[in-house]
């Protein structure tokens, strides 16, 4: 029996696991190799596509954690808001729109890599994680993930 925190993390403790490694050994070459890992300022247009990118990035994120937050205790399937878009707009938000841009904007490239580790990591355990939805919400799981509008990210 999952306990109440097992059931709103999800996939998150294992993803975060597979990149935390990353994370900090990028983080400790990003110290001592600075320049390495320069993205050259960031240019004025780069500040200008990751700010456009990262605002929605953010929204998408914090409308995910508050409807988990929300629904998931009371064992209601989510398939509205950034949830009709794709099936892990949390984990999609946050490896795609969160911390590349993040990145970039502190004159860094490491945000691209730790995003993209987070992401693959997402999709790696993604299908146990709908396995188990699947169980718990059968026929309605079945139609969410027909209706969902980008299945595959």
């Amino acid at each position: 029996m999952k306990t109440k925190l097992q059931v709103l993390v999800g996939s998150g403790d294992r993803i975060m696991l597979l990149t935390l490694p990353f994370l900090i050994v990028g983080l400790i070459l990003n110290i001592l190799f600075p320049s390495f890992f320069r993205v050259g300022g960031p240019s004025a247009a780069v500040k200008v596509i990751s700010i456009v990118l990262l605002i929605p990035g953010v929204a998408i994120w914090l409308w995910s954690v508050v409807q988990i937050l929300t629904r998931v205790p009371r064992k209601e399937l989510i398939t509205d808001g950034p949830y009709a878009l794709v099936k892990h707009p949390l984990y999609t938000s946050v490896g795609l729109l969160v911390l590349p841009w993040v990145g970039l904007l502190l004159n860094t490239w490491l945000g691209v890599l730790i995003g993209l580790v987070l992401y693959v990591a997402s999709r790696i355990f993604a299908p146990e994680e709908e396995k188990g939805l699947s169980g718990a919400f059968g026929a309605a799981w079945d139609d969410y993930c027909r209706r969902v509008k980008v299945p595959w990210l």
